[in-house]
């Protein structure tokens, strides 16, 4: 008889709490504060659903508004310390609150006049504009701490202070008039295309995801993951990898999944033999593998379509092949982990059964559908696409809502079938969880405005200074002028940046002063690769030690010490260092240059095939671990033939499988003769 997968109530409250506390901030409010931050978080869901279905205002008075809704909810969410209190606000943050919004919503309240003055601004747009600059680095340092805000003050030091600075870092300097000016009256600062991603795309979205998860979506795509490879080697490892996948083409928060998520799998992975800092750094490495998954893929690629000036759509073909390519070598690693220690998965009869929870779910898949069709095939913008996808996705909840309350159809959770009747209270329930879903949107999107505001600073202070000519010069000298070199510095800088600063700002930074100088040094290298290149190693950032979050959020729930499980997450992820190297020295890894008819297509397939052979060679190679455990030579061997399988070319492909063959000939005799020894 098939029994029922339950969640540990413990593990889901504190898996809540982790996510609220990295999501939403760490006051846990209650009263009038708690009504005010509620009415406010609303407000902004309703002006951002105003502006998706009826068109955005003028770019100004769009990043302006949304901003002030995102700074005052920060000083809300967010407390100045540790040690401040967490179930009230102090007056002083309301305080902050008050004069931070004032000094954002300024630029809507005084638009006209200040378009007349450009270039030529009063002492007060001057004292209003240092007031917004600090609060935007405070609200950013509460909401991420330090690093971003550290970042942003050196560029702005490096542009009052240019002609002290030696060699080719000088510049000609800029007076402090003229540097507010630029970060708080044009669009190349506070008010920059981060700002303007955040307050379209993004919020769009967010809010869709969040009224996915309220739907109970997230449980059924968890349900749908055990049903298809729970019951396999290491399932519940697997399943956290697959569920990751599913949970990241509606949701670009690698600590969101990998929290909710983990509080299934984590258990389970260590019921089937797991240690817990194991579990933790497979759940980890999952979740951030989610962020790669389009159609949503973050913040951070709806940002790389503006700063390319190219459609979202090509973003996400490009990014396509190599995620699914990571998701399945991700898969390879824990099927080697868990065939290298033999552990099993969950039996059959305990898990829910695919196409009876494939037909009990199929709701939850019409938006998804939608989005792809609106983005694929209607070619909408993806603001346009996302609210068509709100829509359907609110009316559809609320249909089943009402066939609920009529008696047409049973409720979905099967503890209330034996007592429902016919009544109005499920309507009113899908009422509050979408009433939630708008409030958890603007939470979460407080944090979200503030560092892309934060952000954009730090691209005004680049396109003023002229800073990322001077990044490329030193690229070139210190690389020696040598491209892979070159990209190994990228790599390490997008790394060290990303221990303390989210995948976003992450991005942006590095897009705005690296992309350009990997370009440089190779003229003939695509912009969407060099922008991938960094985008990857910013999510990879996410889960490498000793700062990174996703690990200390799956070490909660595992019991686990977060420094040992961020070194497991870093260990699986190591398999997709490689990737990003291709997208620069062979663009057809993401379908650029590839013939656009059916030659096209069987050369993708060809490029796919053999890169996840040669991704699950990687792996073998990594974990010490194929069919049997790997000698040394094995395992330089391995390496070698993933290196010549994933970088797309003929020959290097026959010379890739010729070694994957000879190491599963040598393996598997290896094997035989032992086992007929043994008999």
């Amino acid at each position: 008889m098939e029994e029922k997968i339950v969640r540990d109530e413990a593990l889901v409250k504190k898996a809540e709490e982790m996510i609220e506390k990295q999501e939403f901030g760490e006051r846990r409010l209650s009263g009038i504060p708690y009504q005010i931050t509620f009415l406010l978080a609303i407000a902004f869901s309703c002006f951002q659903l105003y502006t998706a279905f009826f068109g955005v205002l003028t770019s100004t008075l769009q990043r302006s508004i949304h901003l002030t809704f995102a700074i005052i909810l920060c000083f809300l969410f967010y407390p100045f310390s540790k040690k401040s209190k967490r179930k009230s606000i102090h007056f002083l943050d309301f305080a902050l609150a008050v004069v931070a919004g004032a000094s954002v919503i300024y630029v809507t309240l005084f638009y006209e006049d200040l378009v007349k003055r450009i270039g030529d601004p009063t002492s007060l747009d001057l004292a209003v504009g240092v007031t917004a600059i600090l609060l935007v680095l405070e609200a950013s340092r509460r909401a991420v701490g330090w690093p971003l805000v550290i970042i942003t003050g050196l560029f702005v030091i490096y542009g009052l202070f240019g002609p002290y600075f030696p060699g080719i870092l000088a510049h000609r300097g800029y007076s402090f008039r003229r540097i507010v000016d630029h970060l708080y009256l044009t669009s190349e600062g506070i008010f920059g295309i981060p700002l303007w991603v955040s307050s379209t795309f993004v919020y769009a979205f967010v809010l869709f995801g969040a009224i996915f998860e309220r739907t109970g979506a997230g449980e059924f795509l968890m349900k749908l993951a055990m049903s298809l490879v729970g019951h396999t080697r290491g399932g519940p490892a697997k399943v956290s990898v697959v569920a990751s996948a599913f949970m990241g083409t509606i949701s670009g928060s690698g600590v969101a999944n990998t929290a909710t998520i983990g509080t299934l799998t984590i258990p389970l992975m260590k019921k089937v033999g797991f240690k817990p800092e194991l579990a933790g750094g497979i759940d980890t490495a999952a979740g951030g593998n989610g962020q790669l998954m389009p159609p949503v893929m973050g913040a951070a690629a709806f940002v790389m379509a503006e700063f390319l000036g190219i459609p979202y759509l090509d973003v996400c073909v490009a990014a396509a092949l190599p995620a699914v390519i990571d998701q399945l070598a991700l898969l390879g690693a824990v099927h080697l982990l868990a065939t290298k220690y033999g552990f099993k998965g969950v039996p059959r009869a305990q898990l829910p059964k695919f196409f009876p929870t494939l037909a009990s779910g199929l709701h939850f898949l019409v938006p998804i559908f939608v989005l792809l069709y609106a983005l694929v095939i209607q070619r909408l913008t993806p603001l346009t696409a996302a609210a068509i996808t709100i829509g359907v996705a609110a009316i559809i909840f609320f249909i089943r809502a009402i066939m609920i309350s009529a008696g047409l159809i049973q409720p979905p959770t099967e503890a209330e079938r034996p007592m429902h009747t016919p009544s109005l209270e499920p309507l009113k329930d899908s009422s509050r969880k979408m009433i939630d879903a708008m409030f958890n949107a603007g939470r979460s999107m407080a944090a979200i405005g503030v560092t892309c505001a934060c952000a954009g600073m730090v691209v005004g202070m680049v396109s003023l200074t002229g800073a990322g000519l001077n990044m490329t010069n030193i690229l070139v000298e210190l690389s020696f002028g040598n491209v892979y070199l070159a990209m190994v510095l990228t790599m390490v800088a997008c790394l060290i940046l990303g221990m303390g600063v989210p995948t976003t700002p992450n991005y942006v930074i590095m897009a705005t002063i690296m992309a350009p100088a990997l370009i440089a040094m190779k003229p003939d290298t695509p912009l969407i690769a060099a922008h991938l290149f960094v985008f990857y190693f910013g999510i990879l950032a996410d889960g490498t030690p000793p700062v990174c979050l996703a690990a200390y959020a799956a070490a909660g729930i595992a019991d686990a010490d977060p420094f040992k499980t961020g070194i497991e997450s870093f260990k699986l992820d190591m398999r997709t260092f490689l990737l990003p190297y291709m997208f620069i020295t062979a663009p057809q890894m993401l379908l650029i240059g590839l013939d656009p008819g059916i030659m096209g297509i069987l050369e993708a397939s060809w490029i796919f095939i053999t890169s996840s052979i040669g991704m699950y060679a990687l792996a073998a190679g990594m974990q010490g671990f194929f069919i049997d455990d790997d000698t040394w030579f094995e395992r330089i061997i391995l390496l070698a033939v993933a290196f010549c399988l994933v970088k797309p070319g003929i020959y290097s492909d026959l010379i890739g499988l010729a070694g994957f063959a000879m190491i599963y000939y040598l393996q598997k005799r290896r094997v035989g003769v032992r086992v007929a020894v043994a008999a």
